[in-house]
């Protein structure tokens, strides 16, 4: 190939965490490569993650923690740069981490730390940049590619498209992705919001509404068989509806007009309980219930359902403790909706795996196209299995291409 400046060996479209990744780890092994991004700030979307902090991944980070609709794709990929591979790279950096929970590791200090390694990588990689830049088109001639961009025309032997989901749009989210695919005629699974707040209509909600704000530990479950989510995290109520890691991991798993069903409280059988302390407990039922949750919710549980706080168990039958129990352990509640992109973390669907290579992430009729990170039918829990995608999909296509 002639080495003129807007011919490139691999050019990636798409400057955050997959992209950044492919780029270096292309540009390390002697590739020319160019990264193209249209936002002027890098990397907005690690920026922001897990409060500016990053939670860049999860040390448990399997295929089991990722929805597709082929879930063994991810296998390879994930075995092949693993959660100790990235944190190697982290700790060459002298980048300062911790756990939090559930094997999910942040920055001590900032977000901006991921950022400067990997800026740090491409340049070791000698990646050109070419940014803020707009892809107006994408066309294929023969061997290489040509792409129209606002700072002229690129030519490449390979495409990397790493451009992300339709999850928050103000920092600069498109459907690009999805616009290649169908021009070179790949099926898409139907993208939809994922690890976003859930909304329920406003009629039925207004009885909640008093409950904002507040926090606690819950199950929560949807679905049935292979489609069935379940976790054990912190469920927050808002004023439109419930959030918090509960929520937000559920809601990848949750369909339209399905039920959700909650346990707010998880280590006890409520009914069981009240049932057998009718002889023994002397407190009334808003004290029972407030050593069990907290005061507020105590409170406005009982209210919403029609119970008297000041009753005694004693006095009550044994079919309105079972209600009282069954609301707490088995409240059953169908959303409305979500928040929709502008709050979801990421995007479920994207490109159907089944088009791509597992090794090398490329297209299987399109000779040097390939798909990496969120742009793909792989999704990750809440809690840095996303990122550990991007890192894993980035390195295979970058050694690949």
């Amino acid at each position: 190939m002639s080495h003129s400046p807007n011919h490139f060996d691999v050019a990636v479209i798409g400057a955050g965490a997959a992209g950044m990744m492919c780029a270096a780890v292309a540009g390390q092994r002697g590739r020319r490569v160019v990264l193209i991004d249209h936002a002027g700030k890098l990397a907005e979307k690690i920026r922001i993650s897990g409060g500016g902090r990053c939670n860049f991944t999860n040390v448990g980070a399997g295929p089991q923690n990722y929805l597709s609709q082929n879930p063994h794709f991810c296998r390879s990929a994930l075995s092949r740069y693993t959660p100790q591979d990235f944190i190697g790279l982290v700790k060459r950096y002298r980048i300062g981490f911790h756990e939090k929970h559930k094997g999910q590791l942040f920055c001590d200090d900032s977000a901006e730390d991921i950022i400067a390694m990997l800026k740090a990588e491409c340049d070791l990689g000698n990646v050109s940049w070419r940014m803020p830049c707009s892809v107006q088109e994408v066309g294929k001639s023969g061997e290489l590619f040509r792409i129209a961009t606002s700072a002229g025309e690129i030519r490449a032997s390979s495409l990397v498209i790493a451009t992300g989901g339709l999850s928050i749009p103000k920092i600069g989210a498109t459907d690009f992705a999805y616009r290649i695919a169908r021009q070179f005629d790949l099926k898409l699974i139907e993208p939809r919001p994922g690890l976003v707040p859930l909304t329920f209509d406003g009629k039925g909600w207004q009885s909640l509404v008093e409950l904002a704000g507040i926090a606690l530990e819950v199950e929560v479950e949807t679905g049935v068989k292979k489609e069935r989510g379940y976790f054990l995290e912190d469920l927050l109520f808002t004023h439109r509806g419930l959030s918090g890691p509960a929520i937000l991991q559920i809601s990848s798993f949750w369909k339209p007009g399905a039920p959700l069903t909650l346990n707010l409280l998880p280590q006890l059988d409520v009914t069981k309980t009240l049932i057998e302390g009718k002889g023994t407990i002397k407190k009334n039922l808003g004290n029972i219930l407030a050593q069990w949750l907290p005061n507020r919710l105590a409170e406005g549980w009982l209210k919403i359902n029609g119970f008297d706080a000041g009753a005694r168990i004693a006095d009550m039958p044994d079919k309105s403790l079972k209600k009282l129990g069954d609301s707490l352990n088995r409240w059953v509640i169908v959303p409305s909706g979500s928040e929709g992109y502008r709050k979801a973390e990421v995007t479920l669907g994207g490109v159907d795996t089944r088009e791509l290579s597992q090794q090398s992430m490329m297209v299987n009729k399109v000779p040097g196209l390939h798909f990496i990170g969120e742009a793909m039918d792989v999704t990750g829990w809440l809690g840095g299995y996303n990122f550990q995608w991007a890192w894993a999909s980035g390195v295979a296509a970058g050694s690949a291409v």
